[in-house]
């Protein structure tokens, strides 16, 4: 439950991470990072990350850009799994849409160590629109970052004269 005191939200009963899901579409910049997918369906998704050396900042600790992309990734995945029952294997849910950020705002709280998890709702959707929030976690729990984004839904994207197309998952 959570502790409005410390901010944290503890499961001493809870099983240990599950194998991460497959990515519903190729992403190359979210397989350079090695984000993981662990939830996704009804609207929510979580992302988690085992941080390395390249994650880190001067400080030695998560770098906010790494945060804040694992936010964005995290709401964006809730966004488009609108509409797909958990438990789907993310590959195979029909009609899911593209999306793009059209604005996010994060705060930070405290410094992100160990493994990190991203948490992520979508709050509000229209035909066109998700608006979403997001928290990133350390591995005690401790909240670290929370952040609320809009998203846009696209199923082509035009980019100068040319139309891009949603590339699904990667064909391994």
């Amino acid at each position: 439950m959570d502790d409005p005191q410390t901010d944290t939200h503890t499961d001493p009963f809870a099983p240990p991470p599950a194998a991460p899901l497959p990515f519903p579409i190729h992403i190359p910049f979210v397989e350079e990072l090695g984000l993981e997918l662990h939830a996704f369906g009804a609207g929510q998704a979580e992302i988690q990350l085992d941080l390395a050396h390249a994650h880190l900042n001067s400080f030695a600790v998560a770098h906010g850009g790494v945060v804040m992309t694992m936010l964005d990734v995290a709401m964006a995945h809730a966004a488009r799994s609108h509409g797909v029952a958990p438990g789907t294997d993310p590959r195979e849910a029909q009609g899911v849409p593209g999306v793009v950020t059209i604005e996010m705002k994060t705060s930070f709280m405290r410094a992100g160590q160990g493994r990190l998890r991203a948490a992520a709702q979508v709050l509000h959707r229209t035909a066109t629109m998700a608006f979403c929030e997001g928290s990133v976690f350390d591995a005690q729990g401790r909240r670290c970052a929370h952040a609320t984004a809009t998203f846009k839904y696209l199923r082509q994207l035009p980019a100068g004269r040319e139309i891009k197309k949603l590339r699904g998952p990667d064909p391994d």
